[in-house]
């Protein structure tokens, strides 16, 4: 009796559905997945998870005049601006946030009232748990032109699991099979516009995004381009965030779709936008059927509640505007220059260093630090949102992104060394790139990023 050699496929996991092989296997004894009909292994494309491209040579501002509104420095204290009320920002420095030395990777927002941490931590008794198969970065893009969807479509019948590729995906989004979870839509979302993109997967440990964001191009009443962009977290620990973050998004996106063509003041149009949010996160609440846990006094429930964060770049403006701890950094493209964090968090620790209660070491050491103290939602406290509008006088882009980007990369500075050097060129590559960069750190959270290029045309180009 003739003995066939048995292959070496060289795999430690079984592709079809992740269970551990033998190098003589040829079936999976989990699935039955077929070893021997593996393709031949072929150049696998590097995945952009560090900075490529030669680094563009920008010309250097012009000196600063006393009180002019340009700026030799792209810093915090530097940038001019003005807040909600017209006054002129204050030029004490705002709070670039680095790590605590000998702790671990700061905690995500937190519900209303509570402290649990989410990114940057194990996963403890949130409901979050790590999927074997598949991994959420091959799930199926949004725009453009995404494949045939892997999970099972509207009409048309039940599809094939993608996992054990032989059992039928249930109603409930399950295979029949081997039971794993199909890959959801927003699980891996891309788009990407005239001088706009964005990026939000549901990360490594988490069972769905839920994240959100909106990015859009529009004119103003002169046919000036402004492009926009609104990124949201759902409050894992209030009810149906993931709802809660698309509805802000989509509200706050529509509200400055509709205002900025109008000629209303970009920073007067992030205020009212961050308003019409809150009031459809709001109504999610009031949603009829959704009031019957109050005769269950035994069920806890929290109102839909999520973070918000945006920018406009309008006729030389950048205004940003948010609530929460999501965030928005000023990267400059000539990286010899500092970048900047434009956003204050809403949380306990940046309430008690502005209090003069406690110093940053103190405050960030402690374990409520990143519990939220402003979020959008029906049981939030009396809506405040933030707004600042800067001018400044050399070419950049603009990061908004989820805290489960930033807790990879606190810093201004540690953000601007993982942006690409050519984002603002290729804003959706420089999207993936971040978004690769906190998958490799841990991928503990949802991790949703946009970028927004700022363009300075150099004093004299153009002139004949």
């Amino acid at each position: 009796m003739s003995q066939k050699p048995k292959p070496s496929h060289g795999l430690a996991v079984c592709p079809g559905c992740a269970e551990p092989l033998e190098s003589g296997d040829r079936f999976c004894g989990a699935c039955g997945y077929d070893l021997s009909a593996l393709p031949a292994a072929e150049a696998v494309p590097d995945r952009p998870t560090v900075a490529i491209g030669t680094p563009v040579i920008w010309p250097d501002a012009p000196p600063r005049e006393p009180g002019s509104l340009s700026t030799m420095t792209q810093h915090p204290g530097d940038l001019p601006g003005t807040d909600s009320g017209g006054r002129d920002l204050p030029t004490t420095e705002v709070r670039v946030d680095g790590p605590v030395p000998g702790s671990p990777a700061p905690a995500a927002a937190s519900a209303p009232g509570t402290a649990a941490p989410t990114a940057g931590s194990a996963p403890a008794s949130d409901g979050d748990f790590e999927l074997a198969a598949p991994d959420p970065r091959a799930a199926v893009r949004v725009d453009p032109a995404p494949p045939a969807p892997a999970a099972p479509p509207a009409a048309g019948g039940p599809a094939l699991c993608v996992a054990c590729r032989a059992g039928r995906v249930d109603t409930d989004g399950y295979c029949e099979n081997c039971g794993h979870a199909q890959p959801r839509e927003r699980d891996h979302m891309e788009r990407e516009l005239a001088g706009v993109a964005a990026v939000s997967d549901r990360g490594l440990r988490h069972h769905r995004n839920e994240d959100a964001f909106a990015v859009s191009a529009t004119t103003l009443p002169d046919g000036s381009p402004a492009t926009l962009a609104i990124v949201c977290d759902g409050v894992s620990s209030a009810t149906r965030p993931d709802e809660a973050s698309a509805a802000a998004a989509e509200a706050a996106g529509a509200s400055l779709l509709a205002a900025l063509p109008r000629g209303t003041h970009p920073q007067q149009a992030m205020h009212e936008a961050i308003v019409a949010a809150a009031e459809a996160v709001n109504s999610l609440a009031e949603e009829p059927g959704q009031d019957g846990a109050e005769h269950d006094p035994h069920r806890h429930r929290n109102a839909p509640a999520c973070t918000i964060v945006g920018s406009v770049v309008a006729s030389g403006l950048l205004v940003v505007g948010w609530v929460g701890d999501s965030r928005a950094y000023w990267v400059p493209d000539d990286r010899s220059t500092p970048p900047a964090r434009l956003t204050e968090d809403d949380s306990w620790a940046a309430q008690m260093v502005a209090a003069g209660l406690m110093n940053e070491a103190e405050a960030y050491a402690d374990e409520r630090a990143h519990a939220i103290t402003g979020w959008l939602g029906a049981d939030s406290y009396e809506l405040d949102p933030h707004t600042a509008a800067f001018k400044p006088d050399r070419s950049g882009v603009v990061v908004v992104c989820t805290d489960g980007l930033w807790n990879y990369a606190e810093a201004a500075e540690d953000m601007a060394r993982v942006v690409p050097a050519d984002a603002a060129d290729r804003p959706l590559h420089g999207a993936q790139v971040l978004v690769g960069h906190a998958l490799d750190g841990g991928g503990h959270d949802n991790i949703t990023v946009a970028l927004v290029p700022f363009t300075v045309t150099p004093q004299g180009a153009g002139s004949a």
